[in-house]
This record gives C-alpha cells, sequence and structure tokens, in this order.
C-alpha cells in the first residue's frame, strides 16, 4: 500500500495543517471545513494527518471501533459472551473513511445483510461507514455536492455521536464519535446552513504565490512520487516530532485553563459580530484550548483567540451585503475596536495603526 504523503512535508497552508492539529488533539471541535482551490493540498493534508496519528486500541474483529474495555451491545466481535477473554486486544490505524458523493443511505448507515439473510434466515447488521469512522476521521470530498438527504444523515449522527438504524425489522445504535472534515471548491456551489454550522473550524486557503514555495512544492513531489518509501524514510523523524505533539497535547488538554477575563472578552467579541447562538463562543474556547495545548501551555492567552478567531468565526457570520471586504476583516475589525475598548484607546487610532503595519 502506498505510503501517504508525509503531513510534515506540506509546504505552506499553515491555517489548514493548525486546524487539522487543533481537530486531531480536540475531537469535540466539530470538525474542519477546507474550502480553496484545486490542487492546492487540501485532500493531501487531511490523509497525511490520518496517518500521523496514533494508532486505537480495539478488540480483534470489531467492525465498530469498540473500546476494549466498552464494548457496544451492537458489536458481535466485543458483546459475545466470553469475547473479553477470548478476543485479543489489538492496535489497528487511526481510522479515516472518505464518504463517496454517490455512497447510498444504506452505504452510510448500515443495513441488514441480504446476503445473511437468504443463506441462513438470520438478520444481521451490516455496519456502514459511519461505523468505520467511530473514533477517527470521516473525510467528504467536494462536501458543497453532497446530496441532501446525506447531508441530514450527517447532522443527526455529528450532533449526537450515536448512528440510529430502524428498518428492515433492524433496530440498531452504535457510537459514531467521528472528527468530519470536509473539502471543497467555492466555485462549485455553497454549503448548506445546517452543515456549514457543524464545522468547528473552516479555513480558506489559495494557491502559493512564494516562488521559493512552489519550487519546493514541484521538487517534494517528485521525490515522493519516484521513490515514496525513501521520501518518508527522510520525513520520519519530523513526522515523529508532529506525531509526539499531538499525543502530549491530548494529554495536556484537559489541565488547560481560561481565565474569566478571557472569557468576558471572547463573548465580547462574538457579541460584536452577531453571531448567532452559543456555539461559537464554545468552539473559541475549545479551539484556544487545543492551540495551547499544541505549544505545549497550560493557559491560554488572548493572543490565542486573536490567532484563530478567522478560523472559528468567519462561516459564523452573518452576511452583510453592505460589506464588500469579507469575512475576515470583519472579524479583524471587531477584535481591533475590543482592544480599544479594554485600552481605552480610541478605535480609530488602533485601526490605523494595523493598517500600517500590514503594510
Amino acid at each position: 500500500m502506498l505510503k501517504p504523503f508525509p503531513f510534515s512535508a506540506i509546504v505552506g497552508q499553515e491555517d489548514m495543517k493548525k486546524a487539522l492539529l487543533m481537530a486531531a488533539v480536540e475531537p469535540l471541535l466539530g470538525g474542519v471545513l477546507i474550502f480553496g482551490d484545486r490542487g492546492t493540498g487540501k485532500s493531501t493534508a487531511v490523509r497525511a494527518l490520518a496517518a500521523l496519528l496514533p494508532a486505537i486500541e480495539t478488540r480483534e474483529g470489531c467492525r465498530y471501533n469498540c473500546l476494549p474495555d466498552t464494548p457496544q451491545g451492537a458489536c458481535p466481535a466485543c458483546s459475545a459472551p466470553g469475547a473479553s477473554r477470548t478476543s485479543a486486544v489489538v492496535q489497528k490505524p487511526a481510522p479515516m473513511v472518505d464518504l463517496p458523493l454517490g455512497a447510498t443511505e444504506d452505504r452510510v448507515c448500515g443495513a441488514l445483510d441480504i446476503e445473511t439473510a437468504l443463506i441462513s434466515g438470520e438478520k444481521r447488521f451490516e455496519p456502514g461507514l459511519l461505523a468505520a469512522a467511530n473514533r477517527g476521521f470521516l473525510y467528504v470530498d467536494e462536501v458543497n455536492l453532497l446530496e441532501d438527504h446525506l447531508v441530514d444523515l450527517l447532522l443527526d449522527a455529528a450532533a449526537s455521536g450515536v448512528n440510529v438504524v430502524e428498518r428492515e425489522g433492524i433496530s440498531i445504535r452504535h457510537a459514531a464519535r467521528f472528527v468530519l472534515v470536509g473539502s471543497g471548491n467555492p466555485e462549485e456551489g455553497d454549503l448548506r446552513p445546517q452543515l456549514l454550522d457543524r464545522f468547528g473550524l473552516a479555513v480558506d486557503i489559495r494557491t502559493l504565490d512564494n516562488l521559493q514555495q512552489r519550487i519546493d512544492v514541484i521538487r517534494r513531489r517528485d521525490a515522493y512520487e519516484t521513490d515514496p518509501e525513501a521520501f518518508a524514510l527522510s520525513w520520519a523523524r519530523k513526522e515523529a516530532a508532529v506525531r509526539k505533539r499531538v499525543v502530549t497535547a491530548r494529554a495536556l488538554l484537559r489541565a488547560v485553563t481560561i481565565s474569566d477575563m478571557i472569557l468576558s472578552r471572547l463573548s465580547q467579541l462574538c457579541m460584536r459580530l452577531g453571531i448567532d447562538g452559543m456555539r461559537g463562543e464554545l468552539t473559541l474556547m475549545r479551539a484556544a484550548r487545543a492551540a495551547a495545548a499544541l505549544e505545549g501551555r497550560e493557559s491560554v492567552t488572548w493572543a490565542d483567540i486573536e490567532a484563530i478567531a478567522p478560523m472559528v468565526l468567519c462561516h459564523r457570520l452573518r452576511r452583510d451585503p453592505l460589506d464588500d471586504a469579507g469575512s475576515a476583516p470583519r472579524i479583524e475589525r471587531a477584535l481591533a475596536a475590543l482592544d480599544a475598548s479594554q485600552n481605552k484607546v480610541p478605535a480609530q487610532t488602533v485601526n490605523a495603526a494595523k493598517a500600517y503595519a500590514h503594510g
């Protein structure tokens, strides 16, 4: 099997890589949406991340990725009498499941195993992609082209963490806790608002405009296609460093604290921007903790909030037909106004200083 392109060898696209790493550290973020031009490394980065993550533990023959000590009733391999004694605990790569645009509902949710029913007359459930993605990643390329009925299924599973199948005389419930990652080209259509809101983080990426970076991309891709094994080996040390960083951040995450002052300011930021509901603030808090944990820190700073606010809030903003500057400048203006109010400095002065700093 061909080794994926190393995550650490991806040139540029720092926002995309940071968003994926934060989602790997904190599954409660709700996933990542990556919109951008064709050929900018969206699919490459997602598949590289899955190969980078630590393996998960489950029992041999389990198709639901059950935790060894907490089997699910729907899983015959883990819940059968004596399974804990007869089924060995094994390690397997973190699941990375591709959801094809043309997938059927049965393929996604699971359905009756027709072959077993016809041969033996026994009703047996054939698990689908949601079961395979449990405790891992579910990746949808061209997510903005996904059919509405599949979008509804993903919304239900993403919200509850459970897949429920009630049809053909079958009643099945099993865990479906996955990190949803979607990618697409904005020129091919918008995403349904209901699904867009479910993504914790959203990043827009563009074709690299730095000459040296473009040359690096060409050289690295050519080396990878010439000899994937040798290329992966040459990046093994950096891959191990990123993997260790993710593992350390996961262990540190629950110890990361966020002060009342920062909570107050991030809530003020969401209020200034008119963000609907509380999901924006919750996601901003979780993302800030993940960002701090990736840096090896046990407390969140306001700089963390400023750095990640665009990827958390841009896709949650109400569209303003009178403001053609885009979402990111609106967030920058809100941050500047908030800084000005905290420092008792006129907002115009802060805005002018930031404009000067950006050239």
